[in-house]
């Protein structure tokens, strides 16, 4: 049997491509999220055709990387599915973890997958620097107002917990923002 996984990593991005895909390969069941590949937890539809998955079957994905970006998840995966004497197959892909060449692919895409996530996390934070040098980046908005903590403690005399009752906040964040300990 041949069954599908379909994944994206932003709920705006649209999944038909790789369905249809999927179907045009012979796939029967298609499983799909909308989830990050970065990591493989929180990903319930995978762990679930992982777990359906039965000697002789074949779990079909449109590319590596709608599988894992990460190639310690990519090497879980296909050590699992190796165990289960289950093959692996990319649509668009020379990989085929029934041939030797396929496995040799394979770990050439996982490694690239990974590199092009490194890659995309390093622009990130390339952009985030130059934006905070402009002072275009200033990070979330405070959603503690500091100066009521403080106000609270210095003229009603309030102690940490008080203080996080009323505001509704954590115990912790009063003590920071007073520039205490939590033991102290």
């Amino acid at each position: 049997m041949l069954y599908g996984y379909a994944r994206v990593s932003t709920t705006d991005q649209d999944l038909s491509v790789q369905e249809a895909a999927l179907q045009k390969a012979g796939c029967t069941i298609i499983r799909a999220e909308k989830k990050s590949g970065s990591r493989r937890d929180g990903r319930t539809e995978l762990g679930i055709l992982l777990d359906f998955l039965r000697p002789g079957d074949t779990l079909v994905v449109t590319r590596i990387d709608r599988l894992a970006r990460s190639m310690k998840d990519l090497q879980d995966i296909v050590s699992e599915l190796k165990e289960r004497v289950v093959s692996l197959r990319a649509t668009e892909q020379p990989v085929d973890t029934a041939t030797a060449a396929g496995k040799a692919f394979l770990d050439m895409l996982g490694v690239f997958a990974e590199f092009e996530t490194n890659l995309r996390r390093e622009r990130q934070l390339e952009g985030i620097q130059a934006a905070k040098a402009r002072g275009a980046y200033r990070g979330r908005k405070a959603a503690i107002d500091a100066d009521e903590v403080r106000r609270l403690h210095r003229e009603e005399k309030l102690g940490p917990t008080a203080i996080a009752k009323r505001l509704k906040i954590g115990r912790a964040s009063v003590y920071r923002l007073l520039g205490k300990t939590e033991g102290a």
